[in-house]
């Protein structure tokens, strides 16, 4: 190999020990180099370097120090990828809040993370400029971000479980408030490392990056990037117009989101006539952060003529599970276990069951997070003796060796006595012909039953019929798993990250 190629090769494992440090490598060695395409223009190694520069400076002068949060209220944007290696650069941790969240959200963010200072992607987000205005905030230092001013009674988080934190990330709060989620620098680069290795991952790869980088599905996209020398075809929004001309025109080679997010492509697609797509460079398709279903699956696979991988993972453990490359399975499987992880699948009182049930799954490994952000409760509960997480989702390893996610052990249904899991009855659903997308959730019933409601959207010009679907299900689940009521919807309502928000589903339900 000659100098000049080695000279492009990701730093040796174990050289790097945090994000600033894999993005100083590629800025020294390729600086005039796009490591982001944005709509109004490119930018390089060494212009995102001088916004670090400026960032870490700034940060700096006001006083933020190890161990400090920065809430960052922000959408995709280089200012904000800026921010997080420059909070890498100072110590300080980057807490990202997306700028659609309602102002009292944003508040309540800021009291959680005792953050010192918050600011706000003004440049490229209408929600953030109204955001910072009621935080009277201010100009920073760089141009396309504003900043609150530093609050003086902040303080460091101290303590050995704060050691090698880079972000904090707010769950999705399923079962109440979100958390506060610390994440390890050793973590991202962790799953970094798997990325190059089992996504084939190298320097010519272009990612298209709409998911938000203030979501941990987006942090892993950067770390991976940043590790890699890959680029990001980055935007502050999806649109599937703008997804169809990167596809053709701006060599996007990897393609991922959450399921939902697929499914919603599929039907503009449909609804636009279009059959195929143009996509010369694009080699690798990824659906997560939720189950999926076999149908979806399948729907995704026809129009791309490609395989959809599939994994597992959380905010809480980064990733645990990945199909293998370019792999074809008519299930949905998780795939195995990534190099490093352990997992136990348990029941109810912490122990494991036998291969092929179904269960809790306990996760050890690189990724598992030190636990939550001064919340000695919600850290006990989760992280247990040993390092392991207890993730409340529930799944089963196959005799292939392969995880399967059933679903989330809080939206587990209890009906007549009979455990009901949502994502095996929304697969059914799915597979209806002309549905789209479903989701089914589980609502309290007097003398502690539960209720299965489903909620169904439409494919394009199709008009459902409710006894219909009715009749199909009773051919397909046992009477217990069939939906009581079934609703159809013209959408299902997404967090920004794009999962489904069950409990807003049963908000437009009327009792009895």
């Amino acid at each position: 190999m000659t100098a000049s190629a080695q000279a492009h090769l990701p730093p040796p494992a174990g050289t790097v020990r945090t994000l600033h440090e894999a993005f100083d490598h590629w800025r020294a060695i390729d600086p005039g180099r796009a490591f982001l395409h944005l709509p109004q223009g490119d930018i390089s190694y060494a212009q995102l370097g001088d916004m670090v520069d400026l960032l870490a400076q700034e940060l700096r002068d006001i006083g933020v120090q190890p161990r400090d949060r920065v809430l960052a209220v922000a959408e995709n944007c280089a200012e904000h990828i800026a921010l997080i290696l420059a909070c890498s650069r100072v110590g300080a941790w980057s807490c990202g809040v997306n700028a659609r969240m309602a102002p009292a959200e944003i508040e309540r963010f800021a009291r959680t993370s005792d953050a010192r200072l918050v600011y706000f992607s003004t440049a490229v987000s209408e929600d953030a400029q109204a955001l910072a205005r009621r935080h009277d905030a201010r100009p920073s230092a760089l141009p396309g971000l504003q900043r609150s001013a530093p609050r003086a009674d902040a303080r460091p988080e101290p303590g050995p479980h704060a050691q090698g934190v880079i972000a904090m990330t707010f769950s999705s709060g399923t079962t109440g408030q979100p958390k506060a989620v610390l994440i390890r620098h050793g973590a991202l680069l962790d799953f970094a490392e798997v990325s190059l290795d089992v996504r084939a991952l190298g320097r010519d790869d272009r990612y298209y990056a709409f998911v938000p980088m203030t979501h941990v599905f987006g942090l892993g996209t950067l770390s991976a990037a940043l590790l890699s020398g890959c680029s990001l075809v980055m935007r502050w929004r999806f649109s599937a117009e703008d997804l169809v001309d990167a596809l053709a025109h701006q060599r996007v080679s990897l393609l991922q989101g959450p399921a939902t997010l697929f499914a919603r492509l599929l039907d503009h697609f449909e609804r636009q006539g279009v059959r195929r797509l143009e996509a010369p460079q694009l080699r690798y398709l990824y659906a997560g952060a939720e189950p999926l279903d076999r149908a979806l699956k399948q729907r995704i696979e026809a129009f791309f003529g490609q395989p959809v991988h599939h994994g597992y993972g959380s905010s809480e453990s980064l990733l645990v599970s990945l199909s293998p490359l370019g792999e074809y399975r008519e299930d949905v499987s998780a795939g195995p276990l990534m190099k490093g992880i352990e997992l136990r699948v348990v029941d109810a009182k912490g122990q494991d069951v036998a291969p092929g049930r179904t269960g809790e799954l306990w996760v050890r490994g690189p990724g598992v997070s030190p636990g939550y952000f001064r919340d000695e409760e919600g850290t006990r509960k989760a992280f247990l003796p040993g390092g392991w997480y207890a993730s409340g989702d529930l799944g089963r390893m196959g005799e292939d060796g392969e995880l399967r996610i059933v679903g989330r052990l809080k939206e587990m249904i209890i009906r007549s006595g009979f455990n009901v899991y949502p994502a095996e009855v929304e697969a059914v659903l799915n597979a209806f012909d002309g549905v789209a997308h479903a989701a089914v959730v589980g609502r309290p019933e007097p003398g502690g039953n539960e209720e299965v409601l489903a909620f169904v959207v439409p494919g394009h010009g199709v008009e459902l019929h409710v006894p219909d679907i009715h009749a199909f299900m009773r051919e397909q689940l046992a009477p217990y798993k069939q939906p009581s009521r079934i609703f159809v919807v013209d959408s299902l309502p997404t967090t920004a990250s794009g999962k489904v928000m069950r409990q807003e589903l049963l908000k437009a339900v009327p009792a009895g």
